[in-house]
This record gives structure tokens, sequence and C-alpha cells, in this order.
């Protein structure tokens, strides 16, 4: 484990295995932890740096205004300080929106995308008067009362009725992050800019996932990126919601294999065997 530096932010991380190196951004109110399923499976092929975005795990504290482009020069720190000069970034969420921005500010430091229920335009105004009557609401009452509307929205309504063990860790793991780091990232999500007209001139590969039960950002906010992209691919996963490495990893693994070993064919992954889904009854 080591930290990063970053205009006095420590930034947190973790490195696993060797070879092309691919960093992971996780979810709002996540941290690393959301890829543990990933991690496991990428460590044999690649460098992966699984980083706790600003505000998130063990980072430090987001206690001041920022915007989604001083989180990509939190990972360009870390890159920095690893001494890589260009990774495949994967990112779900808030996560796929600092990737997006970074192929922009950055280009020389992306390689490919690895782009997971996230979205490419700005929030919807009635977006943002949800989520900052969440936050209003958590100042005077806690995060506590407000977790089970929050729940249903990182989670599918498949994995809220099978995977209760899941969710509720989960659950836990949003109620710890300080109010201050969620206020000033819910302002950063709130406050993005739009990408949509830009979506053309990025040139890396990329690979789009969501899940088909997300209700955070559906399905077609991710279907209109691989529609823009130059060179992407769209896949959708069954049975998961917004947290979909969580939800149903193992397709989440097989998608970003898949697509990884076409980008770089020198790297050997070998196939997964993923058991068939079971339609709800």
């Amino acid at each position: 484990m080591s930290f990063a530096n970053n205009k006095n932010y420590q930034i947190y991380y973790k490195c696993h295995g060797s070879g092309p190196a691919i960093v992971l951004l996780h979810s709002f109110l996540c941290d690393g932890e959301m890829w543990s399923p990933q991690v496991k499976m990428l460590s044999g092929h690649f460098r992966v740096i699984n980083i706790d975005i600003r505000g998130h795990g063990r980072s430090d504290v987001a206690d001041a205004t920022l915007d989604i482009y001083d989180l990509v020069d939190d990972v360009v720190a870390v890159l920095d300080q690893e001494g890589i000069q260009s990774a495949t970034w994967a990112g779900l969420s808030i996560g796929g929106m600092i990737a997006l921005r970074a192929a922009f500010s950055v280009p020389e430091r992306v390689s490919h995308l690895v782009l997971l229920d996230t979205h490419a335009g700005t929030e919807t105004r009635f977006k943002i008067a949800k989520y900052k009557t969440l936050v209003l609401l958590t100042k005077l009452l806690g995060i506590r009362p407000m977790l089970n509307i929050v729940s249903k929205l990182m989670f599918g309504r498949h994995t809220l009725r099978e995977k209760p063990d899941l969710v509720t860790h989960w659950k836990e793991k949003f109620a710890a992050m300080p109010l201050v780091s969620i206020q000033n990232m819910v302002d950063a999500l709130c406050g993005r800019d739009s990408l949509k007209s830009r979506l053309v001139a990025i040139s890396q590969p990329a690979l789009v996932i969501v899940g088909e039960e997300d209700i955070s950002l559906p399905p077609p906010c991710s279907a209109a990126i691989a529609e823009r992209l130059k060179d992407a691919k769209f896949v959708v996963i069954k049975h998961a919601g917004h947290l979909s490495t969580l939800e149903q990893p193992d397709r989440v693994n097989e998608a970003m294999l898949d697509f990884l070993s076409v980008q770089l064919p020198s790297i050997q992954v070998p196939s997964i065997q993923v058991p068939p889904i079971q339609d709800d009854g």
C-alpha cells in the first residue's frame, strides 16, 4: 500500500501484479474494495493500481471545493509516483467520469478506457435537486436514515432481493464516508461539464459496460457514450444495477478480459467460465 501527494492531498492506492498498467477508479461512496473481484482476476496479467479516490477510503478527506479534473490530477500523481507513463483507465460512475476527462486532459497517459455505469453529460436539474436534498437531510439527520434510499440507487433489484449480505456490507461502508467529503463530491458531480459533443475526438479503444438494472445512470447513458466514441464495444450486464463489478463480478470480468485480450494480444489471458443466469420467475 502507498500514498501519492497531489497539492497536499494524500491519495491511497495499492498495486498488484505485473505487466501493462491498469488503473481502477471506483464509484462515489465506495473505495477500492469495490474492485476486489476484478483485482484478483487482473493481477495475474496486469500491473493493477487500485486507487481510493479523494474523499473515500484511506485517501484524505475532500475538505474543499473541487471538480472532476482535480481527481484526474490525483490519478496522474499516482502514475508519476509509480513511474507509469500510460495505463488503461477503468472507472465506474464518477470513476468513469474521471477516466473520460483524462482522455482529453492527459491523453498521453491513457492507453485504453473501460467505462462502467457512467455518463458523459451534465447532471439533470431534477437529479441535482434530489442529490442536494439528500445531502441536506444527511446533515440534519445523519447518513443512516438515508441508507435505504442510497442502496436502491446503487444496487439493482436482483441484488437487493438475492444478495442482502452484500448490500448490508456496503451500506456500512457508505455510512463511514465523512459528510464533508459527501457534500464536496456531490457538488463536483452536480457541477460537471458535458463531454458529449467531444467524445468523437477520443481515439483510445474503449469498453463500455452497464448494469441492465442501473437506475442511477441507466443503460441509455452508457449506450450514448459507446455510440459517440470512435472505437467502442458496448456490453449490458444482466441482473446488475449501478455497482455492476460487485453485483455480477463474473460477467464484468469476462467482458474486461475479452476486451483487454484483443487490445493487448501479448497478454495471454485465459477464458473464464461464467455460469448461466437464471431468469427471474
